[in-house]
C-alpha cells in the first residue's frame, strides 16, 4: 500500500468554480441527437419530441451549460434549415459526418430542451464555409427581443422570448485539414475579429470563444493561437482547447496518467496567450474553454473519409467504457478543477450515444455508462473554492510520461453550504493507496459522505442487459479524528469524500492570511 498526504486550508484558494467547468456538448452527429435526445416516437417522448428517460439522467448527471450544435458539423451547418415548420426543412448533405440531415431538431427545439433540462446553450457559429452576417443574423435571431425581420421571424416560429445565448463560439476546430473551410491561423484570427466585432454590435452583453488548437499533437500547437490572437485578441474572452485519450495507443499506465497531458495543454496555452497579451500591452486576461474533452477509442474509428451517407440515423463511435476509463475521466476533471482560475468552461464530449456518458438503444431504454459517475459527482459536489492542494506521494514512471503521482486530488470548499469535498484517483493498478488528509484548519470536520468507483475486474462495462455492473459503492475504510482523516482507496479508483465543518467565516480566513504573509 502506498500513502498519499495532502494539507487543505480555506487560506490557500485557487479560485472559484465556475458551474460552466460541467458543461457537455451535443452535436449532430451519429446518435446523439437522433434517438438519443430526440425520438418522437419513443414511448418516453413528451410532445416535442424528447426522450425523457434522457432528460431524467440528464438531470442525474448535471451538466450546467451544452455547447452545440457542433463540433465538426458545424463548419457546414446553414442555420436556416433548422427552423421555421418542421415539413418544410430541407434534407442536407452533412458533410463532416457522411450523414443525411434531416433538420428535424433545430436551434428553437434545442433552446426549449435546454430550458426542460435547467442547461445554459452555448451556441457555435459556422465560420468554415459561412462567415460575418450568418453568425450575425443568428445571434439577431437568437437573442434580440422583436421588432426586426430576424426577431420577428423567431417569434412567428413559435419562440416568443428571446433565447438569450450568453457564450457563443466562433467556429470549431479549424486548424484541422479535416474542417470543412480549414483555414491558416491568420485568415482564421481576422475572421474571427471580424465576426466578433459584428456579432457584439448585435448583442454587447455576450461572450465569445476563439478556436485554439483541436490537440496536443497538432504541428500547429501555440503557434496557432499565437496568431490567431494577436488578430482578435481584444474581441474574445475565451480561447478554446480540445483534447481525447485513447486507452488502445499505449500502455495501460500511461492511459490512466492521461491528465498530466491536459496540465501541460492548459499550462502552455495559458502562457502563449499571456504572452499575446503582453506584446498587444493589454490589461485583459483570457480564460480557457476546453469545450471538447473527454475519452475516446480513437483508433477504432477508421476515419470520417471512410464514412458513407446513409439516409438513417447512423450509430457513430459508441464507445463503451469501463473503470479504466471512468479513473482518467475523473482525473480530468481534477485537472480542470486545479486551473479554476483560468478554466472557465469545459464540455465534456458528447452527451449521448457518441464517446458519451449515457448510452441509448432506439424505441429501449437508456442507461448510465461507467464515465456518468466522476461527473455527476463533481458537478453535484464541487462547489465554491478550489483549495490548493498539493499531494505528496509516491511517482512511477510509463512509456508516455515521467513522475506520475499515483495518487490524485483536489478539493473544494462551499462556504455557504458547509461543505468541504475531496474528489482523489487512486492511478495503480496493483496497491491500494491510504490517502492522509489533514484538514486541521477546518474545526469541528466531520464526514457525511464517502464513496467510490472500482471493481475488481477494471475493464467491466455496464451494459443494456446489466446497466448497474459498475456504479459508486460507499468507502468504508475511513477514519476521521482531530482534523485527520485517512481513507484507503482501491487500485484504479474514483473517490469523493464530504465533510461538514463549523465553517471559519470569512474575516477569521482573512486574518489567517495576514498572519500567514
Amino acid at each position: 500500500m502506498h500513502v498519499a498526504a495532502i494539507t487543505v486550508d480555506p487560506a490557500f484558494s485557487v479560485g472559484a468554480v465556475d458551474p460552466q467547468v460541467f458543461g457537455t456538448f451535443v452535436e449532430h452527429m451519429g446518435r446523439c441527437v437522433y434517438t438519443g435526445i430526440y425520438e418522437p416516437d419513443h414511448p418516453s417522448a413528451d410532445a416535442n419530441g424528447f426522450r425523457q428517460d434522457v432528460l431524467e439522467l440528464v438531470r442525474e448527471l448535471g451538466p450546467t451549460v451544452v455547447r452545440y450544435p457542433g463540433g465538426n458539423f458545424v463548419s457546414g451547418y446553414r442555420w436556416e434549415d433548422g427552423v421555421g415548420p418542421a415539413n418544410e426543412r430541407p434534407r442536407r448533405l452533412d458533410l463532416a459526418w457522411k450523414a443525411i440531415e434531416t433538420n428535424a431538431v433545430g436551434v428553437n427545439e434545442f433552446a426549449a430542451w435546454c430550458r426542460s433540462a435547467d442547461i445554459e446553450p452555448i451556441m457555435a457559429v459556422n465560420l468554415g464555409t459561412r462567415g460575418v452576417q450568418e453568425a450575425a443574423d443568428l445571434l439577431e435571431y437568437c437573442n434580440h427581443p422583436e421588432g426586426t425581420a430576424l426577431s420577428d421571424l423567431r417569434r412567428s416560429h413559435g419562440a416568443k422570448e428571446p433565447h438569450d445565448i450568453k457564450v457563443w463560439c466562433l467556429g470549431n476546430e479549424l486548424d484541422g485539414p479535416w474542417q470543412v473551410g480549414h483555414k491558416t491561423p491568420y485568415e482564421y484570427g481576422r475572421l474571427a475579429a471580424e465576426t466578433a466585432r459584428a456579432m457584439r454590435m448585435v448583442d454587447p452583453r455576450i461572450e465569445l470563444v476563439a478556436c485554439g488548437s483541436s490537440n496536443s499533437h497538432m504541428p500547429t500547437f501555440a503557434a496557432w493561437e499565437a496568431t490567431a490572437l494577436e488578430q482578435c485578441y481584444e474581441l474574445v474572452d475565451y480561447v478554446s482547447l480540445h483534447t481525447y485519450y485513447d486507452p488502445h495507443i499505449t500502455d495501460r499506465d500511461s492511459f490512466l496518467a492521461s491528465s498530466l497531458d491536459l496540465e501541460w495543454m492548459i499550462e502552455s496555452i495559458v502562457a502563449t496567450a499571456d504572452h499575446v497579451g503582453a506584446r498587444l500591452s493589454s490589461k485583459k486576461r483570457l480564460r480557457l474553454s476546453v469545450d471538447e474533452w473527454n475519452v475516446w477509442h480513437q483508433s477504432k474509428f477508421a476515419g470520417q473519409d471512410t464514412l458513407e451517407y446513409i439516409s438513417e440515423d447512423p450509430a457513430l463511435i459508441e464507445d463503451v467504457y469501463d473503470v479504466h476509463d471512468a479513473v482518467v475521466v475523473g482525473s480530468l476533471l481534477i485537472t480542470l478543477l486545479r486551473h479554476a482560475d483560468r478554466v472557465g468552461i469545459a464540455c465534456q464530449a458528447q452527451l449521448v450515444n457518441v464517446i458519451a456518458p449515457i448510452l441509448t438503444r432506439a424505441q429501449g431504454p437508456s442507461w448510465r455508462q461507467t464515465i456518468f459517475y466522476p461527473f455527476a459527482d463533481a458537478s453535484r459536489w464541487a462547489r465554491g473554492q478550489v483549495l490548493r492542494v498539493e499531494p505528496r506521494v509516491e511517482c512511477q514512471s510509463t512509456a508516455d510520461h515521467d513522475d506520475v503521482p499515483l495518487v490524485d486530488a483536489v478539493a473544494t470548499w462551499d462556504e455557504e453550504a458547509d461543505g468541504l469535498t475531496v474528489l482523489a484517483v487512486n492511478r495503480s493498478r496493483s496497491e491500494q493507496a491510504r490517502l492522509e488528509i489533514d484538514a486541521r484548519a477546518f474545526p469541528g470536520l466531520r464526514l457525511t459522505a464517502a464513496s467510490v468507483l472500482t471493481h475488481e475486474d477494471p475493464t467491466t462495462t455496464n451494459t443494456e442487459a446489466d446497466p448497474h455492473n459498475v456504479r459508486p459503492r460507499r468507502l468504508e475504510d475511513v477514519t476521521v479524528e482531530d482534523g485527520r482523516v485517512t481513507a484507503v482507496l482501491p487500485p484504479v479508483s474514483w473517490a469523493v469524500l464530504r465533510f461538514a465543518t463549523r465553517i471559519p467565516n470569512s474575516s477569521a480566513v482573512s486574518d489567517r492570511l495576514e498572519a500567514l504573509k
